[in-house]
């Protein structure tokens, strides 16, 4: 189904630095999930210059992996889960809203992840989202869980009026205007259901994303890179650092439109030809 057969495990692999165990089994899961999310970046590049991100297996793999470049959730979970079907773990794949404290609005399903099934447990891989989670969480209601600078917290809720589902939480940040909608420092990051999506249903979330004029990354440059302690965001022009633990508001800076492709090379390790980084330079408004 995800096109298992036709992905080059070992480049994917070696892309990311795994030389663990390959058996599909919940210390590979974890391994796998870390390595790419620290390995491939996310960002909406190819909507912003052309309007248009192929969600074809060989295209993915040939762009976030045969290339200094990143993607979006589509592309990383098209990739991802080849991946997980290659090397035989039982898994599907579904969609979220994102919310990111929103609580009147419904939004669209337009974030694609993975929940994989593993000795009796239920565990969320949600390698997609650019400030990902650094390991897999399981889907157990009101859970908490740190890496020890990362937490999150998932609980079981309605998600839309009448349907039950799951929400992730993060922690509101000091001095970003993030909304405390629990009342205890937590906002919801984004919601979903169990039912299952398919590569079709993720071909359609993906074309809106990508060139629909009210999909917010179609003509808006958005670029993450998450690292163990730290957190880089691109909005546009605006580079901000998130370090949780440092008090304060996250460092940010307003960069010169002639700055952005260094610094895209430099801080989050996407390299545009000239071509691409001559067509984004009058879209950075």
């Amino acid at each position: 189904m995800w096109h298992g057969d036709a992905l080059d495990l070992d480049a994917y692999l070696a892309h990311l630095g795994y030389e663990g165990d390959r058996s599909p089994t919940e210390e590979t899961l974890r391994a796998l999930h870390r390595a790419h999310v620290l390995s491939v970046r996310w960002e909406n590049l190819e909507a912003v210059l052309r309007k248009k991100r192929p969600l074809d297996l060989e295209s993915v793999q040939a762009k976030l992996i045969g290339s200094p470049r990143g993607g979006t959730c589509y592309e990383h979970i098209t990739l991802y889960a080849a991946a997980l079907e290659r090397l035989g773990f039982r898994f599907r794949v579904v969609q979220g809203r994102v919310q990111m404290g929103e609580t009147v609005k419904i939004r669209p399903e337009s974030h694609a992840m993975v929940v994989v099934e593993l000795g009796g447990k239920r565990l969320l891989s949600d390698v997609g989202f650019g400030s990902s989670p650094l390991e897999p969480i399981e889907l157990t209601d009101d859970t908490e869980v740190s890496d020890g600078t990362w937490a999150y917290r998932l609980r079981r809720q309605e998600v839309t009026p009448g349907a039950e589902g799951w929400a992730l939480h993060q922690p509101v940040r000091e001095g970003d205007g993030q909304p405390d909608t629990t009342g205890d420092g937590w906002m919801v990051r984004h919601t979903f259901t169990l039912h299952p999506q398919y590569p079709a249903d993720l071909r359609v979330s993906n074309h809106f994303g990508s060139s629909s004029p009210n999909s917010p990354f179609s003509d808006r440059v958005f670029v993450q890179r998450v690292h163990e302690d730290r957190l880089h965001l691109l909005d546009n022009r605006l580079l901000t650092t998130v370090r949780p633990g440092v008090p304060g508001p996250p460092e940010s800076r307003e960069l010169s439109a002639d700055e952005v492709p260094k610094v895209l090379a430099d801080v989050f390790g996407i390299e545009l030809s000239h071509q691409d980084a001559e067509l984004l330079l009058p879209k950075l408004v």
